[in-house]
């Protein structure tokens, strides 16, 4: 799987550098910010797992920043790196929606693991692991042997459903309501090209025929 994707806001730009290469070297892939106007530009236009937030940025602040990610809908964990100690401010960056909070300045190993910590439990969530292959639900991606695999967007659908519903029949009327909304045409012919494709990619003995019924994935769990 893709390593996780982190926005990282700090106008200090020595020191952004300095936790960016921190967590490059620990196979991050880091997006950097100096005010909150392009993070947020940032996460209109790309997906991250975690957001690494100073609070005193210009523009907005980096609380106010997540509060309205928050108000948004957005539920990406963030933890603030802030030089403030004061107990109030704790408080506000946990009202904002922060998951952690950390004080500069902080012991690198400490960063890594509260950001391994958020990242498990975060990403377990939103990831399915089944034999060689892994499910990225957050981000609609799915890998074999850790490489990800050319879908479009109905044979993802596809797939994703034959996953979890591993070992199980998936009929042709479960395929349908996946793939289509309920005012279009529906067709067995294209259920049959979108199996017969998904079945080059990940091979024809994975998935078998259940004839008049539908199709089931056999993987090992």
């Amino acid at each position: 799987m893709t390593s996780a994707n982190i926005l990282l806001l700090e106008d200090n730009q020595l020191f952004a550098q300095s936790v960016d290469d921190l967590l490059s070297d620990s196979g991050y892939s880091v997006t950097c910010c100096f005010d909150s106007n392009d993070a947020l530009n940032q996460t209109y236009s790309n997906q991250f797992d975690l957001y690494l937030l100073d609070i005193k940025v210009p523009q907005l602040s980096g609380t106010r920043l997540l509060r309205e990610l928050r108000a948004s809908g957005d539920t990406t964990p963030a933890v603030f790196i802030t030089s403030y100690k004061q107990k109030d401010m704790l408080q506000h960056g946990f009202a904002s929606g922060c998951d952690d909070y950390i004080r500069k300045p902080f012991d690198n190993d400490e960063l890594l693991l509260r950001i391994q910590a958020l990242l498990k439990r975060t990403m377990g969530e939103n990831t399915q692991y089944i034999e060689n292959f892994c499910h990225d639900k957050k981000h609609k991606q799915i890998y074999m042997n850790s490489q990800e695999l050319s879908l479009k967007p109905k044979e993802y659908l596809l797939l994703a459903l034959l996953i979890k519903n591993n070992q199980k029949i998936v009929t042709n009327e479960m395929i349908a309501d996946t793939l289509w909304m309920h005012n279009e045409d529906i067709s067995k012919g294209a259920i049959r090209v979108y199996i017969n494709r998904i079945k080059r990619i990940i091979g024809h003995q994975k998935i078998q025929n259940i004839r008049g019924i539908g199709y089931k994935l056999v993987l090992s769990s």
